[in-house]
C-alpha cells in the first residue's frame, strides 16, 4: 500500500530523473536548513585553505529532506567525486574494501541507510574512517594473518532516516553530525518556484506554489513530485498557469486536502472515529481493521498525524485528539472529550 501513496516520502523510481535534473549544486542554490548551511560552509573553506579532506558527516532525519543532495554539493564545493551506495549493497567486508581502495584522494563516499550496515563491515570501516586503512586477513586458520593496507584519504558521508540504530562506535567517528528538519511553507515555495523554472512551467503564480507547499508535509521530494501533477493539470485545463485554484484542483483530485492528508491518512482517522469512537484502539487492533501492516502504521503513517497533533499515544493505545475530529468535520462524542489513558501518558512523560 505504501508505494501507492501519492505523498509517501519513500523514493520511487519517478523521481530519479526529477531529482537529478531539480537538485540544487551548490550550498547558494540550496533552500532551507539555514544553520546546517553556515556551518557547513565555514567547515568546506576551512578543509580547502588546509588542503585536506573535509571530516565525515553524518546526515540524519526524516526521508526526503535533501540528505543526498547535501552530499553531492559537499562533493562539488570541495572539487572531488563522489562515490554513492547504500548500506544494504555492501553485504561484505571486501564490497567495501573494493569501494574503498578504487577511491581517489579527497573523494567523497556517500552510504545512505548507513545504518543497515552489517556488524562485519562496519568493523572494517573503523580504521578506515580514523586512520584510512583497512585490515585485510591473508590465509586460513593458525596461519592466518592481518594486513593492513592503506586507503586514499576520503570523507564519508553517511544518511539515515533512524539515527537510533546506528551503533555508538559508529556514530562517535563522524565529526560533523547534523539533523535535517522539515521545512516550512515558505521555504518549500521557494523551492517549488525554482523547480517550476526549471520545468519551465508556462505561468507559475507565487500564490499556486505556496498552495503546494503547504500540503507538502514539509518535505521537498513531495512538493517537487505534487508541482509535476499540478503543471499536468495546469497544461491540460489552464494553458499551463498554476494558480492556487489550479493547484487546489489538481490536487484535490490526487485526494490530497490541505493539510497534506491523503485518503489513506483519513481512512485511518475515519476507521479510529467510526469502529472506535476515536479511541483508544490498540496498534495490532488498528491494524487489523485497517488492514495495513502494524509497522508501516507505526513508521509511515502515524509520524504526520502526531505532527499535526490528530492521534496521541496513550497506555491504552492510540486516540484522537479533538483537533482530528475537527478536521474530519465530525462531532467529537462526549465520551471523548476527555481521552481515558490521556492522565496516565501526562503522569508517564512527567
Amino acid at each position: 500500500m505504501e508505494d501507492q501513496r501519492f505523498v509517501t516520502n519513500t523514493f520511487r523510481e519517478e523521481d530519479n530523473a526529477l531529482d537529478n535534473s531539480l537538485r540544487p549544486h551548490t550550498l547558494r542554490e540550496y533552500v532551507g536548513q539555514e544553520p546546517v548551511k553556515e556551518s557547513l560552509n565555514i567547515y568546506i573553506q576551512a578543509a580547502l585553505n588546509r588542503h585536506e579532506p573535509l571530516d565525515h558527516m553524518l546526515l540524519y532525519g526524516p526521508p526526503g529532506l535533501g540528505k543526498t543532495t547535501l552530499a553531492t554539493i559537499v562533493a562539488a564545493e570541495m572539487g572531488q567525486n563522489i562515490h554513492i551506495t547504500s548500506g544494504p549493497a555492501i553485504e561484505r567486508p571486501g564490497d567495501l574494501a573494493s569501494i574503498l581502495a578504487n577511491l581517489s584522494q579527497g573523494d567523497v563516499l556517500f552510504i545512505d541507510e548507513i545504518h543497515r550496515l552489517s556488524r562485519s563491515v562496519e568493523e572494517v570501516l573503523y580504521p578506515a574512517m580514523e586512520d584510512f586503512s583497512i585490515d585485510i586477513m591473508i590465509g586460513k586458520g593458525p596461519t592466518a594473518r592481518s594486513l593492513r593496507v592503506p586507503v586514499p584519504r576520503f570523507t564519508l558521508v553517511g544518511a539515515t532516516t533512524r539515527a537510533g540504530l546506528l551503533s555508538a562506535p559508529l556514530r562517535d567517528r563522524f565529526g560533523i553530525i547534523y539533523r535535517l528538519e522539515l521545512y516550512t511553507p515558505e521555504e518549500l515555495a521557494r523551492i517549488v518556484s525554482r523547480s517550476a523554472s526549471i520545468l519551465k512551467v508556462t505561468d507559475a503564480e507565487e500564490s499556486g506554489m505556496l498552495e503546494i507547499a503547504r500540503r507538502s508535509r514539509g518535505t521537498p521530494r513531495i512538493a517537487n513530485r505534487m508541482l509535476k501533477r499540478a503543471r499536468d493539470y495546469a497544461d491540460v485545463r489552464n494553458n499551463g498557469t498554476i494558480s492556487a485554484d489550479v493547484a487546489n484542483e489538481a490536487l484535490r483530485m490526487e485526494g490530497i486536502d490541505e493539510l497534506g492528508l491523503d485518503k489513506t491518512d483519513r481512512t485511518m482517522l475515519a476507521t479510529m472515529m467510526d469502529k472506535f469512537g476515536g479511541g483508544p484502539v490498540g496498534l495490532d487492533t488498528l491494524s487489523a481493521t485497517t488492514g495495513e501492516d502494524a509497522t508501516t502504521i507505526e513508521d509511515v503513517y502515524e509520524p504526520y498525524l502526531m505532527q499535526l497533533g490528530f492521534i496521541m499515544r496513550t497506555p491504552r493505545g492510540r486516540v484522537c485528539t479533538p483537533a482530528a475530529w475537527a478536521h474530519m468535520k465530525r462531532t467529537m462524542p462526549q465520551t471523548a472529550q476527555t481521552p481515558d489513558g490521556a492522565d496516565d501518558q501526562m503522569r508517564m512523560e512527567i
